[in-house]
């Protein structure tokens, strides 16, 4: 049929476009308000604080309602004042900040923070697995609340975003110090690390091939270090390769291997790191016997029990001490020796967790819309719905989706 045909098909289509066409309206979510409290942390060398004052305006302009204690973001070094022109309100005791619906913080809180708490209401915080004992779950539970732990959160793409950047942070930070702890003024070797052109560089281990080593590999050899790491995947050690764009001297961990690397090696670096319990401790005294005179060892892991056999818990008022003559660094929550920029860290992830939380309207209606928040989930109105943590501390547990299912 030629084009000029008659075609009634054709004809009725060009009808159709001179009609007026329906055009789809896209539903608004309406931002429901939340009452936050962000209370001033007592554990001791805490200095970080889960909002920035930029976030505390956005949440603000978006229908919520932010209680801060005063002094609160003090150890990152925002003022009162600052979060009240963002829209805080400053309170000046706990208890009243425990009020709040929800309560954001950065450490778990303390037992008498617990004894705060009111049945339903919501704690985001960190849980630390570690450190936890049965009687301090169970005196949570009493309470009746719901309780997420932000180290469990997950983004849409399945990784864990405060877990990364607190370990951004201390890969960076790791290698930093080791330059602190290199210099005369804090009574090291008295080596610039990385050295200059025409002198051997710095030789640094990393043991480890996560976020922490990836960092602390990137910093160590942008300032001209030589870097040998190791970790015991081997998939670890190829994606750590692919992602800095470079090939560097890698190893499984052979202790006959990694015993030589020490002997020759200016900085160590303890990342290693597993999802619960302790961290392995791959490097024996004897190994540490035979560093280098002043050489370092800067435990990462330390907050996991180590992952050297020498490693003893240091504070950030006291970080360092010396055995076998090499000088160790071992402070746990290094990022808080950063506080600012951990806060900033934090904050990004909370406030779209926030935001979020106020379009979706109810706490459950996020819950079912966000699994990666549902992850975090491990107290739920007086049940603990973490699996693995109830067989640690031998509770049973109940399923989360069932609890929320029977409008539990």
């Amino acid at each position: 049929m030629s084009e000029s045909a008659y075609n009634p098909f054709k004809e009725l289509a060009k009808e159709a476009e001179l009609q007026t066409q329906e055009k789809l309206q896209a539903l608004e979510k309406k931002n429901h308000g939340l009452q936050i409290g962000i209370p001033r942390e007592t554990t001791y060398q805490e200095n970080r604080v889960p909002l920035s004052p930029l976030s505390v305006q956005l949440l603000v302009h978006n229908g919520s309602e932010v209680t801060m204690e005063s002094h609160a973001g003090m150890g990152a070094n925002f003022t009162d004042l600052e979060y009240a022109d963002a829209g805080a309100r400053i309170v000046y005791s706990p208890e009243e900040v425990f009020k709040s619906e929800i309560v954001l913080k950065v450490a778990p809180p303390t037992e008498t923070e617990i004894g705060y708490f009111k049945p339903n209401q919501i704690l985001v915080s960190a849980l630390q697995l570690t450190d936890i004992k049965e009687e301090y779950i169970q005196l949570m539970m009493s309470k009746k609340i719901i309780a997420i732990g932000y180290e469990f959160l997950r983004d849409n793409s399945g990784a864990l975003p405060i877990i990364r950047a607190m370990s951004e942070i201390a890969g960076r930070a790791s290698v930093l110090i080791a330059a602190e702890y290199l210099a005369n003024s804090n009574f090291g070797k008295g080596e610039l690390l990385g050295g200059i052109p025409g002198l051997q560089p710095t030789e640094v281990v990393i043991l480890g091939a996560g976020a922490v080593g990836e960092y602390a590999t990137r910093a160590a050899l942008g300032l001209g270090a030589h870097v040998r790491v190791f970790d015991p995947s081997l998939y670890k050690l190829r994606r750590l390769e692919a992602n800095i764009g470079q090939r560097i001297y890698s190893s499984t961990l052979i202790p006959q291997i990694l015993a030589k690397a020490l002997t020759q090696c200016d900085v160590a670096i303890g990342a290693l790191r597993i999802q619960e319990g302790r961290s392995p401790s791959v490097v024996t005294e004897e190994m540490v016997q035979n560093m280098r005179p002043k050489s370092l060892i800067i435990d990462v892991s330390i907050d996991q029990g180590g992952c050297f056999d020498t490693s003893e818990v240091t504070n950030h008022k006291h970080p360092t001490f010396e055995k076998h003559g090499v000088i160790h660094y071992c402070v746990p929550n290094i990022p808080s020796r950063f506080a600012r920029t951990a806060s900033y860290a934090l904050s990004n992830v909370f406030t779209y967790m926030l935001l979020e939380w106020g379009e979706e309207g109810s706490f459950k209606d996020l819950l079912w819309a966000q699994k990666g928040i549902r992850r975090g989930v491990y107290i739920y109105k007086g049940h603990l719905t973490n699996f693995s943590l109830g067989k640690r501390l031998g509770i049973k547990p109940k399923d989360l989706d069932f609890l929320l299912a029977g409008n539990a």
